[in-house]
């Protein structure tokens, strides 16, 4: 449930709520808006509590959540959650870019891949040392090495990082490297690892599983809320359909359906979503009009050598068309880039 203070309730009355519903043994998240400020109840349902608030005089209401997802669902949290990171702000008026190779495959190609996409207007370089391949036989990434050429390259370009995480025992050690931490698809429904990322206090980017429902996304998601880190963004990243021209099924009317249903910032990865460097502008665009908060886009110096996804993958000079392309659309939908 959600208790509702009443308008300008102030800090002493908002702390006699709280204490309250702990001692109940509750567990609380504040959500404070420009008039009124929000608590989210967390724990089980029960009627007598819901009557003891409502009798406070400091309460306006009492609301029930319908939705399995609490503490992600508008129920909750009416206004769109904005994460900040450093400079760089993810949902809020200006569309954040991350874009970078696949994988890290040397440290040459990653500072090329790092200054193509910074100069290209990128502020978050997204690259992957750990790389869950369908295939045992096929590059799984440099790893720990891998890890040290990001932090590197974070110190000489001054760009963000986003890499994936794989399991549970590797959380701290990427979060040392990484400004948001990435949840691959395959690892949507990892809940061993989803517990361990509720705890940690970074940002978190939480991809799509292969054939997920949105409610079993965003089901992810309250896992890692539900442990204490509210700063997870969501990244749509194409499902598993029958169609076979495509890697996989960009679902753009996620875009609009996420933003009615949860606060979470939403970002999408056309390339991924698509397996063809060709459509990817097409996608990308489509997104932004869509109301995506962000882009996620692969870019390798050399994508016909590169050792991951590289028919997905744009060139530098690509990338920086791209960008350009988009600002218009942007500007359409109220959003800078």
């Amino acid at each position: 449930m959600i208790v509702v203070m009443n308008p300008g309730a102030k800090e002493k009355e908002i702390k006699k709520i709280t204490d309250k519903l702990k001692e109940m043994g509750y567990g609380v998240h504040l959500s404070t808006g420009e008039n009124r400020t929000v608590i989210g109840v967390i724990g089980q349902r029960r009627e007598e509590a819901a009557q003891a608030m409502e009798a406070m005089p400091e309460v306006e209401q009492v609301v029930f959540i319908t939705r399995p997802f609490k503490l992600a669902g508008r129920e909750f949290h009416p206004e769109d959650t904005v994460i900040k990171i450093g400079k760089v702000t993810i949902g809020g008026p200006k569309l954040t870019i991350m874009a970078g190779p696949c994988a890290i495959e040397n440290e040459e190609q990653l500072m090329q891949a790092a200054e193509a996409i910074k100069a290209g207007g990128a502020e978050v370089l997204r690259a992957g040392a750990f790389k869950p391949r369908t295939s045992p036989y096929a590059f799984q990434g440099l790893e720990k090495e891998g890890l040290e050429f990001l932090k590197d390259v974070r110190s000489k370009t001054g760009l963000l990082i986003v890499t994936e995480v794989m399991d549970q025992f590797t959380v701290q050690e990427v979060a040392e490297c990484a400004d948001i931490i990435q949840v691959g698809a395959r690892n949507m429904q990892n809940y061993y690892l989803l517990r361990e990322l509720g705890k940690i206090r970074k940002p978190v980017l939480l991809k799509r599983g292969l054939s997920a429902t949105i409610e079993e996304w965003l089901m992810a998601a309250e896992y890692i809320l539900s442990g204490g880190n509210f700063e997870v963004i969501l990244c749509e990243r194409g499902i598993r359909t029958f169609e076979p021209y495509t890697r996989n099924t960009l679902d753009l009317s996620a875009i609009p359906l996420v933003k009615q249903l949860s606060h979470l910032p939403i970002i999408v990865d056309p390339s991924h979503g698509t397996g063809l460097s060709g459509l990817v502008p097409a996608m990308s665009r489509a997104a932004l009009a869509a109301g995506a908060d962000g882009l996620l886009i692969e870019v390798h110096p050399n994508p016909q050598e590169a050792l991951s996804d590289g028919p997905q993958s744009l060139t530098p000079g690509q990338f920086q068309s791209l960008i350009n392309e988009l600002k218009g659309v942007a500007l359409s939908v109220g959003k800078l880039i």
